[in-house]
């Protein structure tokens, strides 16, 4: 995901104003889908003419999804069958200005970061405010998005600091605090211009043993042992990571990653130790809008239709955004 207040690097813009064409009404055929039997439809419609979705996150337990707006702050709420998203928590509220990464965690607490500050967690009952964490001091950061390991732990990454943040299982007990570093990245990130982006989404595997995050201008996916601390990059062969931004890892090792400005989505089989990955699959699809992140359910994967390039953080804009969708993608 791109900050609305840092140019995009130049090739990138080349391409946006070169690529960018406007979603088909109805269902989708895929391009270069390797394979598979892919169709693109929309799972349901976000209220609001500049929402510029970013985040999303699905609850296990009830098939409720939440869709954060990179433009306000907004949270909406989509319960299962719905059309149509309804706000479910109002733009500005607990000061949070934007909303990037969501995760809901095994306990059904909705999990929201704002990139200007940390991360707040929801009762996704009630709505309520459980806790929030903030990056200390006034340095520059971008809090982006997060992931919740098996004991309760919280990971973020920080697209600017080039760090991963940790709020531990026991935390939100308490309230507010600290956002702490983890993981300072830096020394394995390749060298980016001060103030640059580098880390962006992450997941976790199932048993808790590892953290897999991508350095977005790299196209490269790095892995962190979450015992020893150790920072490695995973090994990818039949194909590339251009400009890839959420991820979606499968209990199955499936890792699924929306690769943004090229309308992309690519479907890798990681190895058990998830240090090597090897494409199984290639979606792209203009219907897709900029991809930012995506969550897979059974059946399908629902992926947030950014149009970013439309009057968003994006430059040059290519026109006027049309109605905010969330995307279903069958058979990928």
């Amino acid at each position: 995901m791109w900050s609305k207040f840092m140019p995009v690097p130049l090739a990138l813009a080349a391409a946006l104003s070169l690529g960018a064409a406007p979603a088909p009404s109805g269902t989708s055929g895929a391009s270069g889908a390797s394979g598979f039997d892919v169709r693109v439809t929309t799972a349901f419609e976000l209220p609001g003419t500049k929402v510029y979705p970013e985040g999303i996150a699905a609850d296990a337990r009830t098939g409720t999804v939440y869709v954060g707006s990179y433009a306000d702050g907004t949270v909406y709420r989509a319960r299962p069958g719905a059309r149509r998203a309804e706000v479910f928590l109002p733009a500005g509220a607990d000061g949070r200005t934007t909303a990037n990464g969501l995760r809901v965690d095994a306990r059904g607490r909705l999990w929201v970061t704002d990139s200007t500050k940390g991360v707040t967690v929801y009762d996704t009952r009630t709505g309520a405010r459980l806790a929030r964490f903030d990056v200390p001091g006034d340095a520059p950061r971008f809090v982006n998005d997060l992931t919740v390991t098996p004991d309760g732990s919280a990971y973020l990454t920080d697209s600017v600091r080039g760090v991963i943040y940790r709020v531990t299982p026991d935390q939100p007990a308490s309230g507010d605090g600290p956002l702490s570093v983890a993981y300072d990245l830096t020394p394995a990130l390749r060298p980016r211009p001060a103030g640059g982006f580098s880390l962006n989404g992450i997941v976790s595997d199932p048993a808790g043993r590892w953290l897999l995050t991508v350095d977005m201008p790299e196209g490269e996916l790095l892995r962190v042992d979450l015992r020893t601390g150790a920072v490695g990059r995973v090994a990818l062969t039949g194909g590339n990571l251009t400009s890839p931004d959420g991820l979606d890892l499968s209990p199955d090792g499936t890792l699924r990653v929306a690769q943004n400005v090229p309308n992309t989505l690519t479907r890798w089989k990681l190895s058990a130790d998830g240090t090597r990955g090897r494409l199984t699959g290639t979606l792209t699809d203009p219907s897709l809008q900029i991809p930012t992140t995506l969550t897979h359910r059974p059946g399908r994967t629902l992926v947030v239709r950014s149009q970013f390039d439309k009057d968003g953080p994006l430059t040059p804009s290519t026109g006027a955004p049309t109605t905010f969708t969330i995307a279903s993608v069958r058979g990928f």
